[in-house]
Protein backbone atom coordinates (compact mmCIF):
# COMPACT_ATOMS: atom_id res chain seq x y z
CA UNK A 1 0.00 0.00 0.00
CA UNK A 2 1.12 3.56 -0.54
CA UNK A 3 -0.26 7.06 -0.24
CA UNK A 4 0.34 10.07 -2.41
CA UNK A 5 2.63 12.70 -0.94
CA UNK A 6 0.99 15.84 0.40
CA UNK A 7 1.48 19.06 -1.48
CA UNK A 8 3.91 21.70 -0.28
CA UNK A 9 2.62 23.79 2.56
CA UNK A 10 -0.38 21.67 3.50
CA UNK A 11 1.45 20.02 6.45
CA UNK A 12 0.22 16.56 5.61
CA UNK A 13 -3.43 17.25 4.83
CA UNK A 14 -5.03 15.39 1.97
CA UNK A 15 -5.14 17.45 -1.19
CA UNK A 16 -8.86 16.68 -1.33
CA UNK A 17 -9.59 17.52 2.30
CA UNK A 18 -13.26 18.01 3.13
CA UNK A 19 -15.10 19.68 6.00
CA UNK A 20 -17.60 17.73 8.13
CA UNK A 21 -19.33 19.43 11.08
CA UNK A 22 -16.59 22.05 11.10
CA UNK A 23 -13.75 19.52 11.25
CA UNK A 24 -11.29 18.94 8.42
CA UNK A 25 -11.09 15.39 7.09
CA UNK A 26 -7.43 14.65 6.52
CA UNK A 27 -5.43 11.92 4.79
CA UNK A 28 -8.10 10.82 2.34
CA UNK A 29 -5.32 9.84 -0.07
CA UNK A 30 -4.42 7.09 2.46
CA UNK A 31 -7.97 5.82 2.89
CA UNK A 32 -7.41 2.52 1.06
CA UNK A 33 -4.37 1.68 3.19
CA UNK A 34 -6.11 2.69 6.40
CA UNK A 35 -9.29 0.71 5.73
CA UNK A 36 -7.28 -2.34 4.67
CA UNK A 37 -5.45 -2.21 8.01
CA UNK A 38 -8.75 -1.92 9.87
CA UNK A 39 -10.08 -4.96 8.03
CA UNK A 40 -6.97 -6.98 8.88
CA UNK A 41 -7.14 -5.87 12.52
CA UNK A 42 -10.80 -6.83 12.75
CA UNK A 43 -10.17 -10.24 11.19
CA UNK A 44 -7.38 -10.96 13.65
CA UNK A 45 -9.50 -9.79 16.59
CA UNK A 46 -12.38 -12.00 15.44
CA UNK A 47 -10.13 -15.06 15.78
CA UNK A 48 -9.73 -14.37 19.50
CA UNK A 49 -12.52 -15.07 21.98
CA UNK A 50 -14.56 -12.01 22.89
CA UNK A 51 -14.15 -10.81 26.45
CA UNK A 52 -17.62 -10.21 27.78
CA UNK A 53 -16.72 -9.35 31.35
CA UNK A 54 -14.01 -7.43 33.14
CA UNK A 55 -10.61 -9.17 32.76
CA UNK A 56 -9.49 -11.38 35.61
CA UNK A 57 -6.32 -10.59 37.55
CA UNK A 58 -4.01 -12.56 35.24
CA UNK A 59 -5.51 -11.08 32.06
CA UNK A 60 -5.36 -7.59 33.51
CA UNK A 61 -1.69 -8.06 34.42
CA UNK A 62 -0.85 -9.26 30.89
CA UNK A 63 -2.66 -6.35 29.26
CA UNK A 64 -0.83 -3.92 31.50
CA UNK A 65 2.53 -5.55 30.88
CA UNK A 66 2.23 -5.43 27.10
CA UNK A 67 1.92 -2.47 24.81
CA UNK A 68 -1.69 -1.64 23.95
CA UNK A 69 -2.54 -3.29 20.66
CA UNK A 70 0.45 -5.66 20.86
CA UNK A 71 1.65 -8.83 22.53
CA UNK A 72 5.08 -7.88 23.87
CA UNK A 73 6.28 -5.52 26.59
CA UNK A 74 7.28 -2.05 25.41
CA UNK A 75 10.91 -0.93 25.12
CA UNK A 76 12.32 1.06 28.04
CA UNK A 77 14.95 3.57 26.95
CA UNK A 78 17.81 4.80 29.16
CA UNK A 79 16.77 8.38 28.34
CA UNK A 80 13.60 7.87 30.41
CA UNK A 81 13.97 8.52 34.12
CA UNK A 82 11.53 7.30 36.75
CA UNK A 83 10.83 9.67 39.60
CA UNK A 84 8.24 10.62 42.19
CA UNK A 85 6.66 14.07 42.02
CA UNK A 86 4.00 15.93 43.97
CA UNK A 87 4.66 13.83 47.05
CA UNK A 88 3.68 10.38 45.82
CA UNK A 89 2.79 10.52 42.12
CA UNK A 90 5.01 8.40 39.89
CA UNK A 91 6.18 9.86 36.59
CA UNK A 92 8.66 9.19 33.81
CA UNK A 93 10.64 12.12 32.43
CA UNK A 94 12.50 12.67 29.16
CA UNK A 95 14.77 15.73 29.03
CA UNK A 96 16.50 16.76 25.78
CA UNK A 97 19.73 18.76 25.68
CA UNK A 98 17.82 21.98 25.06
CA UNK A 99 14.50 22.60 26.82
CA UNK A 100 12.04 25.17 25.44
CA UNK A 101 9.01 23.97 27.40
CA UNK A 102 7.46 21.06 29.28
CA UNK A 103 4.82 18.66 28.00
CA UNK A 104 2.72 17.05 30.74
CA UNK A 105 1.60 13.76 29.21
CA UNK A 106 -1.09 11.31 30.29
CA UNK A 107 -1.08 7.88 28.65
CA UNK A 108 -4.14 6.10 27.29
CA UNK A 109 -5.57 2.72 28.19
CA UNK A 110 -9.11 3.27 29.42
CA UNK A 111 -7.95 4.39 32.91
CA UNK A 112 -7.19 0.69 33.57
CA UNK A 113 -4.27 -0.17 31.26
CA UNK A 114 -1.13 1.47 29.95
CA UNK A 115 1.75 3.06 31.81
CA UNK A 116 4.14 5.99 31.67
CA UNK A 117 6.88 3.72 30.28
CA UNK A 118 4.66 2.24 27.59
CA UNK A 119 5.90 4.45 24.76
CA UNK A 120 9.45 5.53 25.57
CA UNK A 121 10.53 5.57 21.92
CA UNK A 122 7.76 7.91 20.88
CA UNK A 123 8.10 10.22 23.88
CA UNK A 124 11.87 10.48 23.61
CA UNK A 125 11.60 11.26 19.88
CA UNK A 126 8.99 13.90 20.68
CA UNK A 127 11.23 15.42 23.37
CA UNK A 128 14.21 15.64 21.03
CA UNK A 129 12.32 17.03 18.05
CA UNK A 130 10.18 19.56 19.94
CA UNK A 131 12.79 20.54 22.56
CA UNK A 132 10.25 19.81 25.25
CA UNK A 133 10.90 18.05 28.51
CA UNK A 134 8.24 15.35 28.74
CA UNK A 135 6.71 14.41 32.08
CA UNK A 136 4.52 11.32 31.61
CA UNK A 137 2.36 10.53 34.65
CA UNK A 138 1.90 6.99 35.99
CA UNK A 139 -1.50 7.71 37.48
CA UNK A 140 -3.29 5.05 39.51
CA UNK A 141 -5.39 2.61 37.50
CA UNK A 142 -8.88 1.16 37.84
CA UNK A 143 -10.41 -1.14 38.91
CA UNK A 144 -8.14 -1.20 41.97
CA UNK A 145 -8.16 2.59 42.05
CA UNK A 146 -11.40 3.83 40.45
CA UNK A 147 -12.48 7.44 39.96
CA UNK A 148 -11.31 9.86 41.30
CA UNK A 149 -7.87 8.33 41.97
CA UNK A 150 -6.44 8.77 38.45
CA UNK A 151 -7.70 12.34 38.01
CA UNK A 152 -6.42 13.19 41.50
CA UNK A 153 -2.90 12.08 40.53
CA UNK A 154 -3.02 14.07 37.29
CA UNK A 155 -4.23 17.17 39.13
CA UNK A 156 -1.41 16.83 41.67
CA UNK A 157 1.18 16.43 38.91
CA UNK A 158 -0.11 19.52 37.10
CA UNK A 159 -0.02 21.65 40.26
CA UNK A 160 3.52 20.44 40.96
CA UNK A 161 4.58 21.39 37.43
CA UNK A 162 3.00 24.84 37.67
CA UNK A 163 4.95 25.46 40.88
CA UNK A 164 8.21 23.75 39.93
CA UNK A 165 8.69 23.98 36.15
CA UNK A 166 11.03 26.96 36.29
CA UNK A 167 13.20 25.35 38.97
CA UNK A 168 13.15 21.82 37.57
CA UNK A 169 13.30 22.52 33.84
CA UNK A 170 14.25 26.20 33.42
CA UNK A 171 11.04 27.18 31.66
CA UNK A 172 7.46 28.20 32.41
CA UNK A 173 6.10 27.25 28.99
CA UNK A 174 3.76 24.36 29.76
CA UNK A 175 1.67 22.13 27.49
CA UNK A 176 -0.62 19.24 28.35
CA UNK A 177 -2.07 16.31 26.47
CA UNK A 178 -2.56 12.62 25.93
CA UNK A 179 -4.27 9.87 24.02
CA UNK A 180 -7.74 8.41 24.67
CA UNK A 181 -8.18 8.29 28.46
CA UNK A 182 -5.13 10.55 28.63
CA UNK A 183 -6.93 13.18 26.57
CA UNK A 184 -9.90 12.97 28.94
CA UNK A 185 -7.58 13.37 31.93
CA UNK A 186 -5.93 16.38 30.29
CA UNK A 187 -9.23 18.26 30.02
CA UNK A 188 -10.32 17.22 33.53
CA UNK A 189 -6.98 18.46 34.87
CA UNK A 190 -7.28 21.86 33.19
CA UNK A 191 -10.79 22.24 34.61
CA UNK A 192 -9.68 21.25 38.11
CA UNK A 193 -6.80 23.73 38.01
CA UNK A 194 -9.25 26.47 37.07
CA UNK A 195 -12.13 25.54 39.39
CA UNK A 196 -10.28 24.25 42.45
CA UNK A 197 -7.15 26.39 42.44
CA UNK A 198 -7.95 29.46 40.33
CA UNK A 199 -5.14 28.57 37.89
CA UNK A 200 -5.73 29.61 34.28
CA UNK A 201 -3.17 30.37 31.60
CA UNK A 202 -0.43 28.24 33.13
CA UNK A 203 -0.75 25.71 30.30
CA UNK A 204 -0.53 27.28 26.86
CA UNK A 205 -1.89 24.38 24.82
CA UNK A 206 -3.75 21.06 25.02
CA UNK A 207 -3.01 18.18 22.65
CA UNK A 208 -6.05 15.88 22.69
CA UNK A 209 -6.09 12.64 20.68
CA UNK A 210 -9.29 10.59 20.35
CA UNK A 211 -10.53 11.14 23.89
CA UNK A 212 -13.80 10.14 25.60
CA UNK A 213 -15.40 13.30 26.94
CA UNK A 214 -18.94 12.04 27.67
CA UNK A 215 -18.93 8.89 29.78
CA UNK A 216 -22.72 8.71 29.61
CA UNK A 217 -22.03 7.93 25.91
CA UNK A 218 -22.43 10.16 22.87
CA UNK A 219 -24.49 8.99 19.88
CA UNK A 220 -21.43 7.71 18.02
CA UNK A 221 -20.43 5.64 21.05
CA UNK A 222 -23.88 4.09 21.34
CA UNK A 223 -24.32 3.39 17.63
CA UNK A 224 -20.85 2.02 16.80
CA UNK A 225 -21.81 -1.53 17.71
CA UNK A 226 -19.64 -4.60 18.15
CA UNK A 227 -17.17 -4.13 15.29
CA UNK A 228 -13.91 -5.69 16.55
CA UNK A 229 -11.64 -2.69 16.24
CA UNK A 230 -9.51 -1.41 19.14
CA UNK A 231 -12.60 0.05 20.79
CA UNK A 232 -16.34 -0.38 20.31
CA UNK A 233 -19.61 0.21 22.13
CA UNK A 234 -19.24 -2.80 24.42
CA UNK A 235 -15.60 -2.21 25.37
CA UNK A 236 -16.32 1.44 26.14
CA UNK A 237 -19.22 0.50 28.37
CA UNK A 238 -17.09 -2.00 30.29
CA UNK A 239 -14.30 0.52 30.62
CA UNK A 240 -16.65 3.10 32.12
CA UNK A 241 -17.91 0.51 34.57
CA UNK A 242 -14.36 -0.17 35.73
CA UNK A 243 -13.45 3.51 36.00
CA UNK A 244 -16.70 4.72 37.59
CA UNK A 245 -18.23 1.67 39.32
CA UNK A 246 -21.76 2.11 40.61
CA UNK A 247 -22.42 5.27 38.60
CA UNK A 248 -25.40 5.57 36.29
CA UNK A 249 -25.56 7.66 33.12
CA UNK A 250 -26.78 10.78 34.92
CA UNK A 251 -23.98 10.60 37.50
CA UNK A 252 -21.46 10.20 34.70
CA UNK A 253 -22.63 13.52 33.26
CA UNK A 254 -20.99 15.31 36.19
CA UNK A 255 -18.45 17.68 34.56
CA UNK A 256 -15.66 16.22 36.71
CA UNK A 257 -16.36 12.85 35.08
CA UNK A 258 -17.49 13.99 31.62
CA UNK A 259 -15.82 17.29 30.72
CA UNK A 260 -18.05 17.74 27.68
CA UNK A 261 -20.67 19.02 30.17
CA UNK A 262 -18.32 21.55 31.80
CA UNK A 263 -18.00 25.28 31.28
CA UNK A 264 -14.93 25.45 29.01
CA UNK A 265 -14.15 29.14 29.48
CA UNK A 266 -10.54 30.07 30.12
CA UNK A 267 -8.96 26.98 28.58
CA UNK A 268 -5.91 27.22 26.29
CA UNK A 269 -5.49 26.62 22.57
CA UNK A 270 -6.27 23.02 21.69
CA UNK A 271 -5.60 20.46 19.04
CA UNK A 272 -8.38 17.85 18.88
CA UNK A 273 -7.95 14.78 16.67
CA UNK A 274 -10.11 11.70 16.03
CA UNK A 275 -10.62 9.15 13.27
CA UNK A 276 -13.77 8.75 11.23
CA UNK A 277 -13.99 5.07 12.29
CA UNK A 278 -13.70 5.79 16.01
CA UNK A 279 -16.70 5.30 18.31
CA UNK A 280 -15.51 8.44 20.11
CA UNK A 281 -15.88 10.57 16.98
CA UNK A 282 -18.78 12.63 18.38
CA UNK A 283 -16.86 13.32 21.58
CA UNK A 284 -14.18 15.19 19.65
CA UNK A 285 -16.65 16.87 17.30
CA UNK A 286 -18.75 18.15 20.19
CA UNK A 287 -15.77 19.14 22.34
CA UNK A 288 -14.13 21.05 19.49
CA UNK A 289 -17.31 23.04 18.87
CA UNK A 290 -17.79 23.87 22.56
CA UNK A 291 -14.09 24.67 23.09
CA UNK A 292 -14.10 27.09 20.20
CA UNK A 293 -17.40 28.64 21.29
CA UNK A 294 -15.81 29.30 24.69
CA UNK A 295 -13.26 31.52 23.00
CA UNK A 296 -10.07 29.49 22.60
CA UNK A 297 -8.44 28.65 19.26
CA UNK A 298 -8.86 25.04 18.14
CA UNK A 299 -7.18 22.92 15.49
CA UNK A 300 -9.52 20.02 14.86
CA UNK A 301 -9.35 17.22 12.35
CA UNK A 302 -10.92 13.90 11.42
CA UNK A 303 -8.47 11.35 10.06
CA UNK A 304 -10.08 9.50 7.17
CA UNK A 305 -10.76 5.85 7.97
CA UNK A 306 -8.80 5.88 11.24
CA UNK A 307 -9.95 3.70 14.11
CA UNK A 308 -9.53 4.44 17.79
CA UNK A 309 -5.89 4.40 18.86
CA UNK A 310 -4.55 4.44 15.31
CA UNK A 311 -1.29 6.09 16.37
CA UNK A 312 -0.26 2.81 18.03
CA UNK A 313 0.22 1.20 14.63
CA UNK A 314 2.79 1.59 11.79
CA UNK A 315 0.59 3.40 9.29
CA UNK A 316 1.19 6.34 6.97
CA UNK A 317 -1.50 8.26 8.84
CA UNK A 318 0.41 7.63 12.08
CA UNK A 319 3.60 9.12 10.64
CA UNK A 320 1.68 12.17 9.44
CA UNK A 321 -0.21 12.57 12.69
CA UNK A 322 2.98 12.48 14.75
CA UNK A 323 4.51 15.14 12.49
CA UNK A 324 1.48 17.37 12.93
CA UNK A 325 1.56 16.77 16.68
CA UNK A 326 5.22 17.74 16.90
CA UNK A 327 4.57 20.88 14.86
CA UNK A 328 1.73 21.93 17.18
CA UNK A 329 3.72 21.29 20.34
CA UNK A 330 6.82 23.00 18.96
CA UNK A 331 5.10 26.21 17.96
CA UNK A 332 2.10 26.78 20.23
CA UNK A 333 2.50 28.96 23.29
CA UNK A 334 5.73 30.67 22.26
Amino acid sequence: MWCSSPGNGDRGLSRTAAIVDGMTITDEDCLAETLAFNEQFEATAASRPAREEMPDTAALAALRRNRLGGDTPPVRLPQGQDRVIAGEVRARTFIPNRVDGVYLHFHGGGWAFGSADGQDERLWRLAEQTRLAVVSVDYRLAPEHPFPAGPDDCEAAARWLVDRAATEFGTERLLIGGESAGAHLSVVTLLRLRDRHGITGAFQAANLLFGPYDLSMTPSQRSFGSKRLLSNTDTLRRTYEMFTPGMGAEQRRDPDVSPLFADLAGLPAARIVVGTEDPLRDDSLFLAARWQAAGAPVQHSLVAGAMHGFTLFPLTITERELRRERNFLSTTGR
